[in-house]
This record gives C-alpha cells, sequence and structure tokens, in this order.
C-alpha cells in the first residue's frame, strides 16, 4: 500500500506538464493517477483528435464494417489494431467505471445480458467504448466530471 502510494505520487510529479488533462481525468472516481497518465501520455494532445470516434479508432475500440451489395453484417468483429496500451488503458479504466458509477454499471449489464458469447469482454469493450466518449469530451473541454445527480443532468461541469 506504501509502495502504491509512492508511485502515485511520483506519477503526479511526472504529470505536472499535463496539470489540466491530469486533474479532468482524475475527476471521475475510479480513474486513479496510474490510468489517467496512462491514458493522457498515449494520447499525446486530444487535439491530434477530431471527435471520439478518430480517438476510438487510434486505441483500436472499433469494429470492421461488411458489406456487400445491399447486405450489411450485423456481427463483426473488433479490431485488433491500433495502440494496444491506450485500448488496455481504455478498458481498465472501464472496468473502474463499472465499478464506481452507476451509470456504467448499468450499461455494462445490459451488454453482457444482450451478448450471446464472451459476454464478459465483449460487454467491457462496449463499456470502454463509451468510457472513451467520456474521456474525450472532458479533455477537450478541459472539464471536471460531475456525477449526473438526476437522469438528464449534465454530465460535465465546468471548471
Amino acid at each position: 500500500n506504501t509502495q502504491k502510494k509512492s508511485v502515485e505520487k511520483i506519477i503526479k510529479r511526472q504529470v505536472k506538464d499535463f496539470r489540466n488533462e491530469f486533474l479532468c481525468l482524475d475527476s471521475v472516481k475510479g480513474i486513479g493517477p496510474t490510468i489517467a497518465a496512462g491514458i493522457i501520455s498515449e494520447i499525446g494532445g486530444i487535439s491530434r483528435f477530431d471527435n471520439d470516434a478518430a480517438l476510438a479508432k487510434y486505441s483500436g475500440i472499433y469494429w470492421s464494417k461488411y458489406q456487400s451489395g445491399n447486405f450489411t453484417a450485423d456481427d463483426t468483429s473488433l479490431q485488433r489494431t491500433g495502440n494496444s496500451y491506450l485500448r488496455y488503458y481504455f478498458v481498465q479504466a472501464a472496468e473502474q467505471l463499472r465499478k464506481y458509477l452507476p451509470e456504467y454499471s448499468d450499461y455494462y449489464t445490459r451488454k453482457f445480458k444482450e451478448s450471446r458469447t464472451h459476454q464478459h469482454k465483449r460487454a467491457l469493450i462496449l463499456t470502454a467504448r463509451k468510457a472513451v466518449r467520456l474521456i474525450f469530451a472532458l479533455l477537450r473541454d478541459e472539464k471536471l466530471y460531475k456525477p449526473p445527480a438526476v437522469k438528464g443532468d449534465d454530465l460535465l461541469n465546468n471548471k
């Protein structure tokens, strides 16, 4: 436990150049200093991405499209291209978010029940994709996360 605290202290010192980004991600319960630092270091600046879909594609959290004539496949596979380290951090963030935030827990449970095979993996990847949207919005707008008090409230709060 003391070793974990000392590592987190070192991480906080190392990310001082990205203080705003770090604070944005650290404001989300479940995303600690290690995951926040990993995501920030692998993204290398959120301005590189036009939208959350571009960030998801960069991290490899997107699905291939299969189309032939008028046929479009509903069940396609997850692409395993992209930054594997960033994908790892997004999946770890999703795992933690589902433990601490009811919105993500409910989403994970719903996707788990919808899946016929590989239920945990599919639900976790879909939850990670949802986490990408949240993280992109927080970093783009440089806002702290504020959990919704009532369903329908704005998720983001100005600093």
